[in-house]
Protein backbone atom coordinates (compact mmCIF):
# COMPACT_ATOMS: atom_id res chain seq x y z
CA UNK A 1 0.00 0.00 0.00
CA UNK A 2 2.91 2.13 0.65
CA UNK A 3 4.46 1.82 -2.58
CA UNK A 4 1.10 1.99 -4.44
CA UNK A 5 1.00 6.00 -2.28
CA UNK A 6 4.61 6.46 -3.28
CA UNK A 7 3.66 5.92 -6.76
CA UNK A 8 0.99 8.23 -6.93
CA UNK A 9 3.01 11.35 -5.08
CA UNK A 10 5.16 10.78 -7.44
CA UNK A 11 3.05 10.27 -10.55
CA UNK A 12 1.04 13.94 -8.86
CA UNK A 13 4.07 15.78 -8.46
CA UNK A 14 4.83 15.21 -12.40
CA UNK A 15 1.45 16.12 -13.50
CA UNK A 16 1.68 19.01 -11.61
CA UNK A 17 5.01 19.75 -13.44
CA UNK A 18 3.41 19.27 -16.74
CA UNK A 19 0.42 21.83 -16.17
CA UNK A 20 2.29 24.10 -14.48
CA UNK A 21 4.79 24.11 -17.50
CA UNK A 22 1.90 24.55 -19.95
CA UNK A 23 0.02 27.45 -17.44
CA UNK A 24 2.83 29.30 -17.62
CA UNK A 25 3.83 29.00 -21.15
CA UNK A 26 -0.20 29.81 -21.95
CA UNK A 27 -0.56 32.75 -19.78
CA UNK A 28 2.16 34.41 -22.05
CA UNK A 29 -0.34 36.08 -25.05
CA UNK A 30 0.61 39.57 -24.84
CA UNK A 31 1.33 40.63 -28.84
CA UNK A 32 -0.12 40.52 -32.04
CA UNK A 33 -2.04 37.59 -33.40
CA UNK A 34 -3.30 37.37 -37.21
CA UNK A 35 -4.93 34.96 -39.21
CA UNK A 36 -7.60 34.91 -41.89
CA UNK A 37 -11.38 34.42 -42.02
CA UNK A 38 -12.71 31.98 -44.07
CA UNK A 39 -15.34 34.53 -45.20
CA UNK A 40 -15.91 35.46 -48.89
CA UNK A 41 -12.47 36.00 -50.47
CA UNK A 42 -11.08 35.57 -47.13
CA UNK A 43 -11.19 38.33 -43.92
CA UNK A 44 -7.18 39.40 -42.40
CA UNK A 45 -8.02 39.92 -38.76
CA UNK A 46 -5.32 41.39 -36.41
CA UNK A 47 -5.96 40.16 -32.81
CA UNK A 48 -3.98 43.06 -30.22
CA UNK A 49 -3.82 41.25 -26.67
CA UNK A 50 -1.80 43.06 -23.47
CA UNK A 51 -2.16 42.70 -20.20
CA UNK A 52 -4.80 44.28 -17.77
CA UNK A 53 -4.23 43.68 -13.86
CA UNK A 54 -4.88 39.91 -13.45
CA UNK A 55 -6.80 39.67 -17.18
CA UNK A 56 -6.62 40.48 -20.46
CA UNK A 57 -7.99 42.97 -22.82
CA UNK A 58 -7.69 43.39 -27.07
CA UNK A 59 -8.14 45.38 -29.91
CA UNK A 60 -9.30 43.59 -33.26
CA UNK A 61 -8.75 45.03 -37.03
CA UNK A 62 -10.58 43.52 -39.68
CA UNK A 63 -7.66 44.43 -42.31
CA UNK A 64 -10.28 43.63 -45.43
CA UNK A 65 -13.31 46.56 -44.09
CA UNK A 66 -14.02 49.80 -45.55
CA UNK A 67 -12.46 51.05 -42.51
CA UNK A 68 -9.37 48.82 -41.65
CA UNK A 69 -7.90 51.53 -39.06
CA UNK A 70 -10.81 51.18 -36.68
CA UNK A 71 -10.47 48.82 -34.08
CA UNK A 72 -12.95 46.95 -32.16
CA UNK A 73 -11.98 46.70 -27.87
CA UNK A 74 -12.92 43.50 -26.92
CA UNK A 75 -15.26 44.00 -24.10
CA UNK A 76 -14.84 40.66 -22.58
CA UNK A 77 -11.73 38.10 -22.68
CA UNK A 78 -10.00 34.86 -20.58
CA UNK A 79 -7.72 32.64 -20.57
CA UNK A 80 -8.66 29.01 -19.02
CA UNK A 81 -5.73 26.46 -19.49
CA UNK A 82 -5.74 26.33 -23.33
CA UNK A 83 -9.02 28.29 -23.58
CA UNK A 84 -9.10 31.14 -24.91
CA UNK A 85 -12.20 33.26 -25.23
CA UNK A 86 -12.92 37.23 -26.17
CA UNK A 87 -16.44 39.32 -27.49
CA UNK A 88 -17.14 42.63 -28.74
CA UNK A 89 -20.35 43.05 -27.58
CA UNK A 90 -20.86 46.45 -30.25
CA UNK A 91 -20.78 44.08 -33.47
CA UNK A 92 -22.51 40.83 -31.37
CA UNK A 93 -19.08 39.16 -32.04
CA UNK A 94 -17.36 36.42 -29.93
CA UNK A 95 -14.14 33.62 -30.42
CA UNK A 96 -13.43 30.65 -29.17
CA UNK A 97 -10.15 28.79 -29.61
CA UNK A 98 -7.35 26.44 -28.78
CA UNK A 99 -3.76 27.87 -27.52
CA UNK A 100 -1.03 25.93 -29.12
CA UNK A 101 1.08 23.91 -26.38
CA UNK A 102 4.21 26.13 -28.03
CA UNK A 103 1.60 29.54 -27.72
CA UNK A 104 2.64 30.01 -31.10
CA UNK A 105 -1.05 29.68 -32.55
CA UNK A 106 -4.82 29.40 -31.73
CA UNK A 107 -7.43 26.98 -33.07
CA UNK A 108 -10.52 28.77 -33.29
CA UNK A 109 -14.17 29.79 -34.27
CA UNK A 110 -15.35 33.29 -34.84
CA UNK A 111 -19.30 33.83 -34.17
CA UNK A 112 -21.18 36.60 -35.42
CA UNK A 113 -24.70 37.31 -35.70
CA UNK A 114 -25.44 33.77 -35.46
CA UNK A 115 -22.58 32.75 -38.15
CA UNK A 116 -19.46 30.61 -37.38
CA UNK A 117 -16.09 30.87 -39.69
CA UNK A 118 -12.90 29.55 -38.66
CA UNK A 119 -9.81 31.66 -37.45
CA UNK A 120 -6.99 30.41 -36.90
CA UNK A 121 -4.47 33.03 -35.68
CA UNK A 122 -0.47 33.11 -35.11
CA UNK A 123 1.51 34.97 -33.49
CA UNK A 124 3.02 37.57 -35.13
CA UNK A 125 6.65 39.56 -34.68
CA UNK A 126 8.73 41.50 -36.60
CA UNK A 127 8.47 41.82 -40.30
CA UNK A 128 5.66 39.42 -40.18
CA UNK A 129 3.37 41.66 -38.44
CA UNK A 130 0.50 43.00 -40.86
CA UNK A 131 0.70 46.83 -40.86
CA UNK A 132 -2.81 48.30 -39.57
CA UNK A 133 -3.51 51.07 -42.05
CA UNK A 134 -4.04 54.57 -40.96
CA UNK A 135 -6.66 56.65 -40.85
CA UNK A 136 -6.66 59.40 -43.94
CA UNK A 137 -6.29 62.81 -42.48
CA UNK A 138 -9.25 65.27 -41.99
CA UNK A 139 -10.29 67.26 -45.15
CA UNK A 140 -10.21 71.11 -43.87
CA UNK A 141 -12.97 72.13 -42.32
CA UNK A 142 -13.79 75.05 -44.70
CA UNK A 143 -13.69 73.22 -47.87
CA UNK A 144 -16.23 72.32 -49.99
CA UNK A 145 -15.24 69.66 -51.97
CA UNK A 146 -16.21 68.60 -55.82
CA UNK A 147 -15.49 66.02 -57.84
CA UNK A 148 -12.43 65.87 -59.40
CA UNK A 149 -13.05 62.67 -61.72
CA UNK A 150 -16.36 60.35 -61.37
CA UNK A 151 -18.02 57.15 -63.06
CA UNK A 152 -21.50 56.02 -62.73
CA UNK A 153 -22.23 52.79 -64.12
CA UNK A 154 -25.23 50.52 -63.71
CA UNK A 155 -24.67 48.22 -60.50
CA UNK A 156 -24.14 44.49 -61.03
CA UNK A 157 -27.31 42.74 -60.09
CA UNK A 158 -25.30 40.11 -58.39
CA UNK A 159 -22.66 42.39 -56.36
CA UNK A 160 -22.78 42.24 -52.98
CA UNK A 161 -21.08 45.86 -51.89
CA UNK A 162 -23.38 48.11 -50.89
CA UNK A 163 -23.39 51.76 -49.22
CA UNK A 164 -22.06 54.93 -49.06
CA UNK A 165 -18.02 54.08 -48.13
CA UNK A 166 -14.71 55.67 -48.80
CA UNK A 167 -11.29 53.98 -49.49
CA UNK A 168 -8.19 55.64 -49.74
CA UNK A 169 -9.08 59.45 -51.64
CA UNK A 170 -11.88 57.46 -53.37
CA UNK A 171 -15.45 58.10 -52.79
CA UNK A 172 -17.98 55.18 -53.13
CA UNK A 173 -22.16 54.60 -53.36
CA UNK A 174 -22.43 51.47 -54.33
CA UNK A 175 -25.79 49.58 -55.34
CA UNK A 176 -27.18 52.66 -54.81
CA UNK A 177 -30.93 54.13 -56.33
CA UNK A 178 -31.53 58.08 -56.94
CA UNK A 179 -33.96 58.37 -54.23
CA UNK A 180 -31.30 57.25 -51.48
CA UNK A 181 -28.84 59.52 -52.79
CA UNK A 182 -31.33 62.34 -52.50
CA UNK A 183 -32.39 61.37 -48.78
CA UNK A 184 -28.74 60.84 -47.28
CA UNK A 185 -27.64 64.10 -49.60
CA UNK A 186 -30.67 66.03 -48.73
CA UNK A 187 -31.40 64.64 -45.47
CA UNK A 188 -34.62 64.01 -46.72
CA UNK A 189 -37.30 60.69 -46.20
CA UNK A 190 -38.25 59.35 -49.06
CA UNK A 191 -42.08 60.48 -48.32
CA UNK A 192 -40.93 64.24 -48.92
CA UNK A 193 -39.58 63.49 -52.67
CA UNK A 194 -42.75 63.87 -54.65
CA UNK A 195 -43.23 64.14 -59.13
CA UNK A 196 -40.52 61.83 -59.31
CA UNK A 197 -40.17 58.72 -61.85
CA UNK A 198 -40.74 55.44 -60.55
CA UNK A 199 -37.09 53.87 -61.68
CA UNK A 200 -34.98 56.34 -59.41
CA UNK A 201 -36.32 54.05 -56.83
CA UNK A 202 -35.62 50.71 -58.30
CA UNK A 203 -32.36 51.42 -60.28
CA UNK A 204 -29.33 51.00 -58.73
CA UNK A 205 -25.99 52.94 -59.44
CA UNK A 206 -22.27 52.46 -58.71
CA UNK A 207 -20.87 55.70 -58.24
CA UNK A 208 -17.09 56.00 -57.94
CA UNK A 209 -15.16 59.39 -57.82
CA UNK A 210 -12.13 60.95 -56.52
CA UNK A 211 -13.17 64.99 -54.30
CA UNK A 212 -10.60 67.94 -55.94
CA UNK A 213 -9.80 68.31 -51.97
CA UNK A 214 -7.76 66.10 -50.40
CA UNK A 215 -8.83 64.10 -47.11
CA UNK A 216 -11.32 62.27 -45.38
CA UNK A 217 -14.90 64.36 -46.00
CA UNK A 218 -16.77 65.10 -42.43
CA UNK A 219 -20.72 63.58 -42.80
CA UNK A 220 -21.41 66.96 -43.98
CA UNK A 221 -18.73 67.37 -47.15
CA UNK A 222 -19.65 63.95 -47.90
CA UNK A 223 -23.61 64.50 -48.33
CA UNK A 224 -21.98 68.16 -50.49
CA UNK A 225 -20.53 65.22 -52.20
CA UNK A 226 -23.75 63.05 -52.57
CA UNK A 227 -25.81 66.47 -53.87
CA UNK A 228 -23.29 67.53 -56.31
CA UNK A 229 -23.32 63.85 -58.38
CA UNK A 230 -27.16 63.96 -58.52
CA UNK A 231 -27.41 67.25 -59.91
CA UNK A 232 -24.21 66.73 -62.64
CA UNK A 233 -24.35 63.41 -63.35
CA UNK A 234 -28.13 62.64 -62.90
CA UNK A 235 -29.59 65.73 -64.39
CA UNK A 236 -31.38 67.18 -61.08
CA UNK A 237 -33.87 69.83 -61.03
CA UNK A 238 -36.40 70.81 -58.39
CA UNK A 239 -37.56 73.40 -56.47
CA UNK A 240 -38.62 72.83 -52.56
CA UNK A 241 -42.20 73.52 -50.98
CA UNK A 242 -43.58 73.21 -47.40
CA UNK A 243 -46.47 70.35 -46.77
CA UNK A 244 -48.33 68.52 -44.35
CA UNK A 245 -47.44 65.50 -44.18
CA UNK A 246 -47.72 62.39 -41.30
CA UNK A 247 -44.28 62.32 -39.11
CA UNK A 248 -42.38 61.14 -35.84
CA UNK A 249 -41.31 63.59 -33.44
CA UNK A 250 -38.50 62.55 -31.50
CA UNK A 251 -38.63 63.66 -27.64
CA UNK A 252 -36.74 62.39 -24.24
CA UNK A 253 -38.46 59.82 -22.65
CA UNK A 254 -40.21 60.47 -18.44
CA UNK A 255 -37.18 59.59 -16.69
CA UNK A 256 -34.57 60.87 -19.04
CA UNK A 257 -32.34 59.62 -22.34
CA UNK A 258 -29.85 56.73 -21.01
CA UNK A 259 -27.39 57.37 -24.34
CA UNK A 260 -23.56 57.64 -23.50
CA UNK A 261 -22.18 60.35 -24.10
CA UNK A 262 -19.07 60.57 -26.41
CA UNK A 263 -14.81 60.92 -25.31
CA UNK A 264 -14.53 61.25 -28.91
CA UNK A 265 -13.56 64.88 -30.17
CA UNK A 266 -16.59 67.14 -30.41
CA UNK A 267 -15.44 67.97 -34.26
CA UNK A 268 -14.42 64.66 -35.42
CA UNK A 269 -15.76 62.41 -37.75
CA UNK A 270 -19.63 60.23 -37.46
CA UNK A 271 -19.06 56.48 -37.67
CA UNK A 272 -21.72 54.52 -38.40
CA UNK A 273 -22.31 51.49 -39.40
CA UNK A 274 -25.77 49.38 -39.57
CA UNK A 275 -26.84 45.63 -40.83
CA UNK A 276 -29.80 43.49 -40.56
CA UNK A 277 -30.23 39.78 -39.62
CA UNK A 278 -33.39 37.19 -39.57
CA UNK A 279 -36.31 40.47 -39.83
CA UNK A 280 -33.40 42.76 -37.20
CA UNK A 281 -31.47 45.87 -37.64
CA UNK A 282 -28.87 46.92 -35.42
CA UNK A 283 -27.83 50.60 -35.93
CA UNK A 284 -24.42 51.52 -34.25
CA UNK A 285 -23.22 55.56 -34.04
CA UNK A 286 -20.10 56.94 -32.60
CA UNK A 287 -19.82 60.39 -32.11
CA UNK A 288 -23.11 61.50 -33.60
CA UNK A 289 -25.17 64.32 -32.65
CA UNK A 290 -29.23 64.19 -32.98
CA UNK A 291 -28.94 65.72 -36.05
CA UNK A 292 -26.68 62.44 -37.24
CA UNK A 293 -29.29 60.09 -35.33
CA UNK A 294 -32.48 61.74 -36.71
CA UNK A 295 -30.49 61.64 -40.71
CA UNK A 296 -30.65 58.15 -40.22
CA UNK A 297 -33.59 57.18 -39.22
CA UNK A 298 -34.93 58.62 -42.20
CA UNK A 299 -33.51 55.77 -43.68
CA UNK A 300 -35.56 53.23 -41.59
CA UNK A 301 -38.42 55.07 -40.35
CA UNK A 302 -41.79 55.05 -42.43
CA UNK A 303 -42.17 58.59 -42.30
CA UNK A 304 -40.02 61.63 -41.64
CA UNK A 305 -38.11 61.79 -37.84
CA UNK A 306 -38.39 65.58 -36.33
CA UNK A 307 -36.13 66.15 -33.51
CA UNK A 308 -37.15 67.85 -30.61
CA UNK A 309 -35.43 66.11 -27.79
CA UNK A 310 -33.16 69.76 -27.30
CA UNK A 311 -30.19 67.77 -26.69
CA UNK A 312 -27.12 68.68 -27.71
CA UNK A 313 -23.39 67.72 -27.90
CA UNK A 314 -22.53 64.23 -29.15
CA UNK A 315 -23.54 60.33 -28.27
CA UNK A 316 -22.13 56.67 -28.79
CA UNK A 317 -25.38 54.96 -30.28
CA UNK A 318 -26.48 51.50 -30.20
CA UNK A 319 -29.97 50.62 -31.26
CA UNK A 320 -31.33 47.09 -32.44
CA UNK A 321 -34.95 46.31 -33.17
CA UNK A 322 -37.23 43.98 -35.15
CA UNK A 323 -38.67 45.00 -38.63
CA UNK A 324 -40.06 42.17 -39.81
CA UNK A 325 -41.61 39.50 -37.07
CA UNK A 326 -41.79 36.56 -40.32
CA UNK A 327 -38.26 36.44 -39.57
CA UNK A 328 -36.91 37.33 -36.28
CA UNK A 329 -36.44 34.73 -34.20
CA UNK A 330 -39.06 33.18 -31.94
CA UNK A 331 -37.29 31.78 -29.07
CA UNK A 332 -38.31 34.90 -27.09
CA UNK A 333 -34.64 36.66 -27.70
CA UNK A 334 -35.84 39.16 -31.02
CA UNK A 335 -35.39 42.15 -30.26
CA UNK A 336 -38.20 44.81 -29.78
CA UNK A 337 -40.16 47.38 -31.96
CA UNK A 338 -38.43 50.54 -32.88
CA UNK A 339 -40.59 52.15 -30.76
CA UNK A 340 -40.18 50.12 -27.66
CA UNK A 341 -36.16 50.06 -28.38
CA UNK A 342 -35.99 53.55 -28.81
CA UNK A 343 -37.36 53.85 -25.33
CA UNK A 344 -36.03 51.11 -23.40
CA UNK A 345 -32.57 51.54 -25.09
CA UNK A 346 -32.22 55.75 -25.86
CA UNK A 347 -34.65 57.08 -23.22
CA UNK A 348 -36.30 58.34 -26.57
CA UNK A 349 -40.08 58.75 -27.62
CA UNK A 350 -41.50 58.85 -31.03
CA UNK A 351 -44.96 59.78 -31.35
CA UNK A 352 -47.07 60.29 -34.76
CA UNK A 353 -48.10 63.89 -35.74
CA UNK A 354 -49.42 65.81 -38.59
CA UNK A 355 -46.70 68.73 -39.42
CA UNK A 356 -45.56 71.03 -42.20
CA UNK A 357 -42.35 69.81 -43.09
CA UNK A 358 -40.19 70.51 -46.24
CA UNK A 359 -40.98 68.79 -49.40
CA UNK A 360 -38.51 68.24 -52.54
CA UNK A 361 -40.57 68.56 -55.88
CA UNK A 362 -38.22 66.59 -58.41
CA UNK A 363 -38.68 68.59 -61.98
CA UNK A 364 -36.51 66.77 -63.76
CA UNK A 365 -34.18 63.71 -63.40
CA UNK A 366 -32.58 61.21 -65.46
CA UNK A 367 -30.30 57.67 -66.46
CA UNK A 368 -27.13 59.00 -67.04
CA UNK A 369 -24.89 59.07 -70.33
CA UNK A 370 -21.70 57.15 -70.53
CA UNK A 371 -18.95 58.33 -68.33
Amino acid sequence: MGRILKGFGLLSASFAVVLFGVEARAQDIAGTWQGTMRAGKGQRIVVKIAKNGGGWTGVVYNLDADMAYEGRVTTQMSLHGAELRFAIAPIEASYEGKLSQDCGSVAGTWTQSGQQRTLNLARATGDVVWEIPKPNAAMATDADPDWDVTTVRPSDPNGKNAGFNQRGRQILFERQTVEAMLVLGFGLHKKQIVGEPDWIATDRWDVRGIPDVPGQPSLAQYRSLIRKAVLERFGLKMHMEQRELPVYTITVARGGDKMAKSTGDPNGLVQENDRDNGGQRLVQMTNASMADFVLAMKVFADRPVVDQTGLIGRYDIRLKWTFDEAQAPTDGTAAPSLFTAIQEQMGLKLEPVKAMTDVMVVDAVQRPGAN
